[in-house]
């Protein structure tokens, strides 16, 4: 199929989605688990995992170990509770718990906050917090998460620099109300609900650059800063941060979560990303993770802890990034498989041939179809291979050659390529809104996402 007819389909109205950021907490699983399970062993083993997971955090960061949760037990209703919550909510056709299943994925009790404490978190941020019931639900509600709470924020404040987050964390631990750090709103796997209430410690005002080596390429950023705002302003330097998760996520966010995205075969994921940050501990005590030093070996890697921590242990305040160079060229492609089989095979293939693929990204035909619905798209429904090559005009062409040899050798077919900037986002624009389309082609679905992106309930309701 010649491109031209590619990019044709490709061009037609797009919807816009909107997606909000949530929270996941170990606990509540351990108690999800065995009520939806209803099995004792469920219970046992994934406490026995959770404990085991810990030792390691515990015991070094043993400052830590008054974390502010353990007193909630004893506590009553809050303020922090949505006053029109259904207590008969329904997780549908999930089969979590089975058909009409009204168990909640994540609840837990929780008590009013202390006066003292709003007193002093007062002094602290002055206007920049708020109790705003509205305010307090978008925090606590994402839209589009599978898990749900019970309970929302008490209160949401709106730190401007470390040593604010230092003594609101410090306040928070001596009140023992528990604390839930807020980046970006984008993710979907339930990191900010807060089944205790508490305090909501959004990131979003922190977001200058501290400073930027060009010599060294690396850059010290606050957390609060988006990814892409953070490229937009490295590019006149002829560097940009790999990284590409969702829009609008925020480095503070994408630290906590350990996220990946498109990038990450050819530069790792945000553990590979990150020379060294600036956390504050659950006791407000604030430590540095190591040096601007690209090689060290001095001590524990606590950096690599933190990462992907999701604000069990501290929360981020400040980031040293590791920074590359815009490539000079790249080529985005695209084939056709008869099966997921043959698909997977040609990206084995590829790995294995020694080529830097830069990205490959893997669309079955539910989510192609899901796309055509959602933006009125022609693709071929069937398994489809998405590629990026990047490096000098030459060599970049030469390996998108060398590639599609490789699909001829299994079933690929209509393997179309292009180099055109605007062609090129209009290629990966399909693939950033793959979730959104799902959404839109089933309605009445909610999707639940694993730590490996499927889509597992909602592509069982789309294959019916």
């Amino acid at each position: 199929m010649a491109f031209s007819s590619w990019i044709s389909r490709l061009r037609s109205s797009s919807s816009k989605f909107r997606c909000y950021f949530t929270h996941k907490q170990a606990a509540a699983l351990i108690r999800a688990d065995a009520e939806v399970f209803g099995s004792e062993h469920v219970r046992k083993s994934r406490a026995s995992t959770v404990a085991a997971r810990s030792l390691i955090p515990w015991a070094i960061a043993a400052s830590t170990a008054t974390l502010a949760f353990q007193s909630y037990q004893e506590a009553g209703p809050s303020l922090c509770e949505a006053p029109n919550h259904d207590r008969k909510t329904k997780f549908r056709n999930h089969g979590m718990g089975g058909k009409d299943s009204t168990q909640y994925l994540v609840k837990s009790l929780s008590r009013p906050v202390p006066q003292e404490l709003l007193e002093e978190i007062k002094t602290i941020c002055k206007d920049n917090m708020t109790m705003d019931y509205d305010e307090r639900y978008f925090h606590g509600k994402p839209q589009n998460s599978f898990h749900l709470a019970v309970n929302i924020p008490d209160i949401v404040v709106f730190p401007r620099n470390t040593e604010e987050v230092s003594k609101i964390v410090a306040s928070c631990n001596k009140h023992k109300v528990p604390i839930v750090p807020y980046g970006g709103a984008t993710s979907i796997e339930g990191h900010t609900l807060s089944p205790s209430g508490g305090v909501c410690i959004d990131m979003t005002q922190m977001k200058q650059v501290i400073s930027l080596n060009v010599k060294d390429m690396d850059v010290v950023v606050e957390p609060g800063i988006g990814w892409m705002e953070l490229n937009e302003y490295l590019e006149p330097y002829g560097l940009f941060f790999p990284l590409d998760p969702g829009p609008g996520a925020t480095i503070g966010g994408m630290c906590a979560t350990r996220c990946s995205g498109s990038l990450a075969v050819r530069y790792g994921t945000m553990r590979e990303n990150v020379i060294n940050l600036k956390a504050v501990l659950a006791n407000g005590e604030v430590v540095k993770t190591g040096s601007r030093a690209r090689k060290s070996a001095a001590g524990y890697d606590l950096t690599r802890l933190m990462i992907g921590s999701e604000g069990t242990l501290g929360v981020i305040t400040e980031v040293t990034l590791r920074l590359q160079k815009i490539p000079k060229c790249s080529v985005v492609a695209m084939c056709n498989f008869p099966t997921i089989k043959d698909a997977a095979d040609v990206a084995i293939a590829t790995m294995l041939s020694g080529i830097q693929v830069s990205r490959v990204e893997l669309l079955d035909e539910v989510q192609v179809r899901a796309i055509n619905f959602a933006n009125g798209k022609n693709l071929p429904e069937v398994p489809t291979l998405m590629f990026e090559f990047i490096g000098t005009e030459a060599y970049s062409r030469e390996q998108t050659l060398i590639v599609q040899k490789i699909a001829s050798e299994h079933n690929g077919s209509d393997f179309v390529f292009t180099e055109e900037p605007e062609a090129k986002k209009e290629l990966w624009k399909i693939r950033k809104e793959a979730l959104w389309a799902c959404f839109a082609m089933a309605p009445n679905f909610e999707a639940m996402t694993t730590y490996c992106r499927m889509y597992a309930f909602l592509y069982h309701g789309l294959r019916k």
